[in-house]
């Protein structure tokens, strides 16, 4: 059995000001993962006793950025897709271990009046390429944060925001192309038709404290993988960011 956790921490330095090292530790992850690390070489030292780490820096300071941490050492890891266009933002790392590959995911977001949507969308093509390579090797477990809500059920109010970014149709179509393409969303897999349950909120409006959120943070698994699948978790007690961390228990 393998426990798996993945954070957008929003700025891995603010997020251990908030408590990211007692989670860490006492979350006791085989693999932890986190989103928007926010940090470049040589900007921060973690000690993590335990666990060997790998950073995905991008090239812009103080933006998006990924990491993941793992008990075990992987047989291999690679940073990027090795598409160059989508490689400079330090979204994705990629680890290969013996029975399957491990990949944490920073999607683009499409920003306010969508002005990186045409972008995110040759992002999901060339991601969706990566992705079914890798499947068809071993079996693959992905997570991040998507920046996509699928279904309604995956945001407070839906209606009001089928033209913003993380809730258009075409971001919505691409998920959907992922799921037929053969890989499953571990939280509904278990859990169909919870709802209320998220994993980011504004920061604005006191949203978290009224629970209007959103679900865009993912473990997906290959469908050869989603009958191994004990349990996901989101974690919404767990403060220290806009996101929380969710969780995945994997018999591999």
């Amino acid at each position: 059995m393998k426990k798996m956790i993945s954070w957008n921490v929003n700025g891995i330095r603010a997020c251990i000001e908030k408590g990211f090292l007692d989670v860490f530790k006492n979350m006791d992850a085989d693999i932890f993962c986190i989103q928007e690390s926010k940090v470049s070489e040589g900007q921060l030292e973690l000690d993590l006793p335990g666990y060997y780490d790998y950073w995905n820096y991008a090239q812009k300071k103080g933006y998006s950025g990924v990491a993941m941490f793992t008990k075990d050492k992987p047989v291999k890891v690679t940073y990027g897709m090795g598409i160059e266009e989508h490689d400079n933002e330090g979204r994705i790392i990629t680890a290969e271990f013996e029975n399957y590959y491990m990949l944490t995911c920073y999607t683009p977001n499409s920003q306010r009046q969508l002005t990186r949507l045409e972008y995110r969308m040759d992002w999901e093509d060339a991601f969706l390429d990566y992705i079914k390579n890798l499947s068809q090797k071993k079996p693959l477990i992905y997570c991040g944060d998507l920046n996509v809500a699928f279904a309604d059920i995956d945001l407070k109010n839906p209606k009001t925001n089928r033209k913003n970014a993380g809730f258009t149709d075409e971001e919505r179509q691409k998920m959907a192309v992922v799921q037929a393409s053969g890989f499953t969303d571990s939280f509904r897999y278990l859990y169909p038709d919870l709802e209320g349950v998220y994993s980011w909120w504004s920061y604005m409006g006191g949203a978290r404290s009224k629970n209007i959120g959103w679900r865009i943070d993912y473990f997906m698994v290959s469908d050869s993988l989603k009958n191994c699948i004990k349990q996901a978790r989101i974690h919404t007690d767990i403060m220290g960011s806009d996101h929380c961390p969710v969780e995945l228990e994997i018999d591999i």
